[in-house]
């Protein structure tokens, strides 16, 4: 997943907030075939490129998962120019995943009837990182030191200090792009980036120091999977078959990480196996943690999206409303699903 680029800013919400008008006249997204059983044909889609952030859901197709459930599964690519939170608004996919929660809150604000079912990862892999030389081990740290973030990400820096009392004017904030190179360079005391993206960390080296957005006090879902009120209200026993699919693959791969993989870079072969190999350790830890091992995989809560609409509705960042946890969130499919979940830690 590739750091913050699909987050949402204001921009980009009333953008995709202008098509709404299409709604009423937008396709069917589920189509139910019989094939000796019926079987619903589900579009899932993602807000970048392919990547580990699928690995669960590629383990499920190729297992035979998603069949077993009733479902027949494909997943399209976001990237460069892709509105997948519009997409799905509109009717031309049945699900999507989003890098980060507030992504959708941001669109639900904007009018976009759009609402998150479950949540893949228990943390957002988000993270500063900076080098032992000149450690940033907490918000405090910060004070006084340039720290350079991605366009998109400036705003979880703002909520950042905010949580903690910080100024903004005591931190010089710089624009960076996909590498750490300002970090290397010393032009910057910090940079940010997934911890999932093992490959690109490798540039950082051992002297690597890491502080995890979540760790700050703004705790962010990822990989968080969402839907239409109207799917909710429509074909509710679709997704919940559909979670329970995925539920199945990411409980093999926590069980097979290696099988896991092979299964990935077979169905997306521009994918490094080397890389993934290192990534997958990283990827199962943000997948089943303390909170799965009580709740089962995807677990969400009510409490964490209240605390995420409050923060952003400080900075002023709702570009209409702001949006209630009803408005954003339910926990119908997870508890329908709830026997597929592993609870595993």
């Amino acid at each position: 997943m590739s750091d913050t680029k699909h987050l949402l800013n204001r921009r980009n919400v009333l953008k995709a907030g202008a098509g709404l008008g299409a709604l009423a006249m937008a396709p069917n997204f589920v189509t139910v075939s019989a094939l000796g059983a019926e079987m619903a044909k589900v579009d899932m889609q993602l807000g970048w490129l392919a990547s580990n952030g699928i690995l669960g859901e590629t383990v499920a197709m190729s297992k035979g998962f998603f069949a077993e459930e009733g479902i027949e599964l494909e997943i399209t690519p976001g990237g460069p120019g892709v509105d997948g939170v519009a997409s799905v608004g509109a009717g031309r996919a049945g699900v999507g995943q989003l890098s980060s929660s507030p992504s959708l809150m941001l669109a639900r604000s904007a009018g976009i009837p759009v609402k998150a079912f479950a949540a893949g990862y228990q943390k957002h892999p988000f993270t500063y990182f900076s080098v032992a030389g000149s450690p940033i081990r907490s918000p405090q740290d910060m004070i006084g030191k340039t720290i350079a973030t991605q366009p998109t990400a400036v705003i979880l820096l703002r909520a950042l200090l905010a949580q903690n009392d910080i100024a903004e004017d005591q931190v010089e904030i710089v624009n960076m792009g996909s590498d750490m190179n300002q970090l290397l360079t010393g032009q910057a005391q910090a940079v940010t980036g997934w911890l999932t993206n093992t490959n690109a960390l490798k540039i950082i080296g051992e002297d690597r120091v890491d502080m995890m957005l979540w760790d700050t006090g703004i705790q962010l879902y990822a990989n968080v999977f969402y839907t239409t009120d109207e799917m909710l209200d429509e074909h509710s026993d679709v997704l919940t078959s559909y979670l329970r699919g995925s539920a199945r693959g990411w409980d093999y791969a926590r069980q097979n990480p290696e099988e896991a993989v092979d299964a990935l870079v077979t169905a997306y072969p521009n994918l490094d196996r080397a890389s993934e190999l290192d990534a997958v350790g990283p990827v199962l830890g943000f997948s089943f943690n303390e909170v799965t091992a009580k709740h089962g995989w995807a677990a969400m809560n009510r409490e964490n999206w209240e605390a995420q609409i409050e923060i952003y509705a400080k900075l002023d960042q709702f570009a209409g409303d702001v949006p209630t946890v009803d408005d954003v969130m339910t926990l119908a499919i997870l508890e329908a699903a709830s026997d597929a979940r592993a609870k595993a830690g």
